[in-house]
């Protein structure tokens, strides 16, 4: 693809962690980033604007979800995803894989594809590797998903091999399927904590060539050592002159050391989830924002933060606003979150360009109180 490539800028010396541009039809963005997730063509409680002013870059829309409501047809109608929901720069669409993956007691997986009921009303659906690339044609996001199965943890091997083999043979289908040219379609490593069926998996994604590779499976309920050698059994088959996406992971800690790993590109709902629970990542660790403590608190949330809420509103109020349950309140801490995640990530960039990312990471670790050997945080 002419309008989308991903150019390695530079290798830290000090980690070899990476740091590159990805160019798309939708303008240039730096890596690594981390990506809001905006399921329903919206991230939760915040504006285009708003995102733009924290230095977001991509975000995310959910395929399942926008082909129940309201319909690819509409969005397409629409002129695609950006003109839909008016956001200028570039978007992402996941496949609808993980989706089918939480809803495992109404599925059944067969070669053609997954059977399920419509969490809505109940209807049945079935969904292909087919239909989830014409679904994601439609919504024109400038980057798109193989659509593949995303096993539980942990998963006896035979269940592992045989659904690694077929995910790889929905990924043809699907690339065979992908009729956008202005679209990149990114294939996904699966395989669990298996190292031999990591490597069949990247290595057999990596001989297809796609645009770009993601690292599934991972944020399923394996502890994060275990997540950590998932994403190093994958990433070394992984060719370095394409992005590498690790699926569903946002917490400080596992960004810092998917980075460290090789890792591009991150996503979430995590910030505004804990968000909207009142639980807040700052410069002094985590804030739970309803504690009692914070009553008659009038400095900013983090004193070290520019975001719009830390500019302008205290503990206090926004400690009100969580109790009284206002929808303020969450977008105001949702700003905030995000905005933490998308500092971290251009803070990322900076150590990596100066060759001194280890020292970050070390500096970081040390900082909020996680241990460098074995980290534990958000």
């Amino acid at each position: 693809m002419e309008k989308f490539y991903f150019e390695l800028k530079h290798v830290c010396k000090q980690s070899g962690a990476r740091y590159g541009i990805l160019h798309t039809p939708h303008g240039d963005v730096e890596t690594p980033m981390f990506m809001p997730v905006g399921t329903l063509a919206t991230v939760k409680y915040l504006s285009p604007e708003e995102l733009y002013e924290m230095g977001s870059q991509v975000i995310l829309a959910n395929t399942y979800h926008l082909w129940l409501r309201p319909g690819e047809d509409v969005v397409s109608n629409a002129g695609g995803l950006h003109k839909f929901m008016n956001y200028k720069k570039p978007m992402l669409t996941d496949s609808g894989g993980f989706q089918v993956f939480s809803m495992s007691k109404t599925r059944k997986i067969d070669e053609e594809g997954v059977h399920f009921k419509n969490h809505l009303d109940g209807s049945p659906l079935f969904l292909t590797p087919e239909k989830s690339i014409e679904i994601q044609n439609k919504l024109g996001a400038d980057i798109i998903m193989s659509f593949d199965e995303c096993p539980p943890y942990p998963c006896d091997y035979k269940y592992m091999k045989d659904s690694v083999e077929r995910t790889l043979r929905w990924a043809e289908r699907g690339k065979k399927a992908h009729q956008n040219p202005n679209q990149a379609l990114f294939g996904i490593v699966q395989g669990g904590d298996y190292e031999d069926l990591r490597k069949l998996s990247a290595t057999s994604l990596a001989n297809m060539d796609f645009d770009g590779y993601s690292i599934g499976g991972t944020s399923v309920g394996e502890d994060k050592e275990t997540m950590y050698r998932m994403i190093e059994y994958a990433i070394k088959y992984l060719p370095s002159d394409k992005p590498r996406y690790l699926m569903g992971v946002g917490s400080y800690d596992s960004i810092i050391e998917g980075v460290l790993r090789g890792v591009d590109m991150f996503d979430c709902v995590l910030p505004t989830r804990i968000a909207r629970h009142g639980a807040l990542m700052t410069s002094q660790g985590r804030v739970n924002i309803r504690d009692k403590k914070y009553e008659y608190d009038l400095s900013p949330l983090d004193p070290k933060c520019n975001c719009y809420t830390c500019r302008n509103y205290t503990k206090s109020y926004l400690r009100h606003l969580y109790k009284c349950d206002e929808g303020f309140g969450k977008r105001l801490l949702s700003i905030h979150n995000i905005n933490f995640l998308l500092k971290l990530t251009k803070d990322i960039r900076e150590a990596i360009k100066e060759d001194r990312f280890l020292d970050f990471k070390n500096e970081f670790f040390e900082k909020y109180g996680l241990n460098v050997k074995n980290p534990r945080g958000f």
